[in-house]
């Protein structure tokens, strides 16, 4: 009799039912949690001159997307000429609600408008404190960029380029110490951006603003920065 019975046990284990394994390039069980990103500022942001898959923040999500973060939401409140005060006005009028991670580029038109360094030293202490709530309160998902200089473009050509430098330096200096007073990470890009001096590629078309190059070159730093937040 037990003879009988070895043969039949081993039939009923190989008939129940197995869990099938997920396709190939299907996700598995524990999926992958999509990831929102607003990026605020002004035409450095928003790629003035430049396709919309070639702006800084889009480069970036591509970049992360490349090493398996699946941004799934990018939105962008920014506009060629916005000052701080432009930039605080949107923000309040739109309300655009908790995000994963959060860029700030923001000041170059308040140089440009001769405004004055006292005033976006309370205005951008404002939006960086705005930017973190933003960010679900999370510092570390939040990253500052600092101003381009644009005095080495052919824009600038014929103004006070030296001028124009120092005031983007004082306008620099302050960004960068009430973000990192505040404990959030800074990116300095603008010394990238002082090589269109003597590399026309970084520059794109209308010889003021950075290139898909230039932005690209911002994004392969600031994706690992991105990257370290999300994970």
């Amino acid at each position: 009799m037990p003879r009988l019975f070895l043969p039949l046990l081993v039939l009923l284990t190989a008939c129940r039912p197995q869990a099938n394994p997920p396709a190939p390039g299907q996700p598995t069980r524990q999926a992958i949690t999509p990831k929102s990103y607003l990026a605020l500022g002004d035409s450095y942001t928003i790629g003035q001159g430049v396709a919309a898959a070639d702006r800084f923040p889009a480069q970036t999500v591509q970049w992360l997307q490349d090493r398996g973060i699946v941004v799934s939401a990018l939105t962008y409140i920014a506009t060629t000429g916005w000052t701080t005060t432009q930039l605080q006005a949107a923000i309040a009028s739109r309300q655009p609600g908790l995000h994963d991670v959060v860029t700030l580029l923001i000041g170059v038109n308040d140089q440009y408008q001769a405004r004055d360094t006292t005033g976006y030293r309370a205005r951008f202490t404002n939006l960086l404190q705005t930017a973190i709530t933003l960010a679900r309160d999370k510092k570390d998902n939040v990253v500052v960029l600092s101003i381009p200089d644009y005095s080495v473009t052919p824009f600038a050509a014929g103004s006070d380029t030296a001028r124009i430098r120092q005031e983007l330096d004082w306008f620099n200096a302050i960004n960068r110490n009430v973000t990192l007073a505040a404990g959030v990470v800074y990116l300095d890009i603008t010394p990238s951006t002082r090589e269109a001096r003597t590399n026309p590629a970084l520059l794109a078309a209308d010889g003021l603003h950075p290139s898909a190059l230039e932005y690209r070159r911002w994004a392969l730093r600031l994706g690992p920065l991105l990257e370290l937040a999300l994970k």
